[in-house]
Order: structure tokens, then C-alpha cells, then sequence
């Protein structure tokens, strides 16, 4: 039986690999684009706008929502999607400084 040892790692890793995970599908990078360019909530309309279905649109809506990077509310029978803009500054802060510390370590080869 496996078991994952996430907890082996300090809480700030494994909240940035969450988030990398929840970015790391092209059609999750659509929705995203799709929210901030709207600058507003969605509701219903991103099946309209990806060549998905809806089921599958609402699978990388759950993702995407597990990381915290956008919210859904209820508003009667359908869930109005936006961006989550205070884990966005979280999520922006994880990689800033983890791209920091790995270019600060690498040496100048090649």
C-alpha cells in the first residue's frame, strides 16, 4: 500500500507544489485566462468558451478550487466562478521566492 510523505516537507513546499499541480493543464490555464480577462465571475459560461465538456470543465473547476486559486458561489441552480485574488498574492509570493532561491544556487555553467 502506498502512502505519500508530504508531511516530510515544510507546509510552504507543499502548498507551492499544490499550486503548481493545480496549474499544470493546459485547459486549467484557459479557465484562468479566461476569469481574469473576464475581470469578473462566471457563471456557466466556460463550456461555451473551451472545447471541453461540461463534465470535464467541472473537474479542472474543482482543481482549480482545491488550490484556493478560484472561488465558486452559489447563485440559485448554477456556481459563479472568479479568481481568488488573495491566494493569487499567496500563490505569486510561493513561486517568487522559489525561483529566487533556485537562481540564487545555480551556478553560471554552460
Amino acid at each position: 500500500m502506498a502512502y505519500h510523505k508530504k508531511e516530510a516537507f515544510d507546509q510552504e513546499s507543499v502548498e507551492l507544489a499544490n499550486i503548481a499541480k493545480a496549474l499544470s493543464h493546459p485547459a486549467r490555464i484557459a479557465i484562468l485566462r479566461l476569469l481574469a480577462q473576464r475581470k469578473s465571475c462566471i457563471c456557466g459560461d466556460l463550456v461555451v468558451e473551451l472545447p471541453l465538456s461540461q463534465s470535464t470543465v467541472s473537474q479542472h473547476l474543482k482543481e482549480l478550487k482545491q488550490a484556493g486559486l478560484i472561488k465558486g458561489d452559489i447563485d440559485g441552480p448554477r456556481v459563479c466562478y472568479c479568481l481568488n485574488g488573495p491566494q493569487w498574492q499567496v500563490a505569486r509570493a510561493f513561486f517568487e521566492k522559489f525561483f529566487t532561491d533556485v537562481d540564487a544556487c545555480t551556478p553560471n555553467c554552460c
